[in-house]
């Protein structure tokens, strides 16, 4: 089959799937998106059959100028559409798109009659809503009605549905799409993100060597209340256990999080995302690894960083939903899932230093997560999962 594969995002673990399926003999076009800022997977190589492609111009999206944003992510999708015309697929699998880009692909890949896969990372109306209801942007209210419009009209475009998790189940049999959708959940790539040395180059380089270091890597949006981070690694301070703060992050959490950290006295290091490549150093420098997701994103939201940490072999704190997919992996593993509120950070700040200042159980819990890892992020069963779905996909016809 000659394959699309479209991750807007650039996430590891889906150009790992394109990898695979062109090791399978499959012709694989993987294409992503320049314009999104985040941490990016291993976007290169020269597996046979496997080519990277991108759209936009490397202009960072303005995601906090919502009418810009449309315009930009409406042009993205243009730029999509003029991608599949170019290719020719025979089957295409579209995941993180922002609702215009999803539209306008949905639409020309109809009129093309190129079949096509919906991979449901996330239930955008839904969180929309939520930030109506929180005030973040009234506006959100009225957008959350014509994305849901567009989202749900673009599930039912699509010949199969693929999605991360069971609560996805109930959206979908709203929108009348539950009877072609798969659960396949999300995953981290073993061979690429691997355990190391608390000590190794990238932490001497940042002089974390000796340093009892709290570290998130990813993304991390206002919505999460970043400045969590900074009262819990003040709590920490406080109750006798200092560390410091590593957050490796581009976007606007950056200047919350300098300013909460200036106004507590909290010893805090801003990175920029790092090449993939250094990502197991980045992520073996922390002692204490932390995942961040506000109440109102937990239902849907399966954030990648959480697999990436597991895969890494390092204890994590998650302040997080407790019904979260990712939460429930966590507390597999031995880690801690706490509530993200404040009201959370004393029970939580105990755990954290329980295992802080007990290396052999932090040492037990890390060997425990990349276990876990190993057990559930094997890389067979999804391939061929994901294979069987797109290769029936390709025979069916397009409505």
């Amino acid at each position: 089959m000659r394959i699309l594969v479209h991750d807007y995002s650039g996430h590891p673990f889906q150009a790992q799937l394109s990898r695979e399926l062109a090791r399978r003999g499959h012709d694989v076009v993987h294409s992503t998106c320049a314009a999104y800022v985040s941490g990016k997977g291993n976007l290169a190589g020269d597996t046979p059959g496997l080519r990277f492609a991108t759209i936009g111009d490397g202009t960072a999206l303005k995601k906090d100028a919502y009418v810009r944003r449309l315009r930009q992510e409406t042009l993205l999708g243009l730029e999509l559409a003029r991608q599949v015309r170019r290719e020719k697929p025979d089957v295409a699998l579209l995941s993180n798109l922002p609702i215009p880009v999803l539209v306008v692909a949905a639409a020309v890949l109809r009129r093309l009659r190129i079949p096509w896969v919906l991979w449901h990372q996330d239930v955008t109306a839904v969180a929309l809503k939520s930030f109506a209801a929180e005030g973040v942007a009234r506006s959100m209210g009225v957008a959350a009605k014509v994305f849901g419009a567009g989202e749900k009209w673009s599930a039912r475009r699509a010949a199969a549905v693929v999605v991360i998790a069971d609560s996805f189940l109930r959206i979908h049999r709203e929108w009348g799409t539950a009877d072609k959708v798969t659960v396949i959940p999300n995953w981290a790539p073993l061979d690429e993100i691997v355990p190391v040395d608390r000590a190794n180059a990238w932490s001497a380089e940042q002089g974390l060597n000796g340093v009892r270091t709290v570290l998130y890597s990813g993304t991390l949006g206002l919505k999460h209340d970043p400045a969590l981070l900074v009262r819990l690694a003040e709590r920490l301070r406080r109750d006798g256990t200092p560390v410091r703060l590593v957050v490796v992050n581009d976007g606007p959490a950056v200047p919350v999080l300098r300013e909460a950290a200036a106004a507590r006295g909290v010893d805090l290091t801003l990175l920029p995302f790092q090449p993939y490549e250094r990502l197991p150093e980045v992520l073996g420098t922390g002692d204490l690894l932390v995942v961040l997701l506000g109440a109102d994103a937990g239902e849907f939201s399966v954030p990648s960083k959480t697999l990436s940490y597991l895969c890494a072999g390092r204890p994590v704190l998650g302040l997080m939903p407790a019904g979260n997919l990712a939460a429930r992996l966590l507390r597999q593993a031995g880690s801690a899932v706490f509530p993200p509120e404040e009201s959370a950070l004393g029970d939580a700040c105990a755990w954290a230093r329980e295992i802080l200042s007990d290396p052999a159980r932090a040492e037990a819990l890390g060997k425990e997560s990349r276990a876990l890892a190993e057990r559930e992020f094997a890389l067979e069963d999804c391939a061929s999962r994901f294979e069987d779905i797109l290769r029936s996909v390709s025979l069916l016809p397009v409505r």
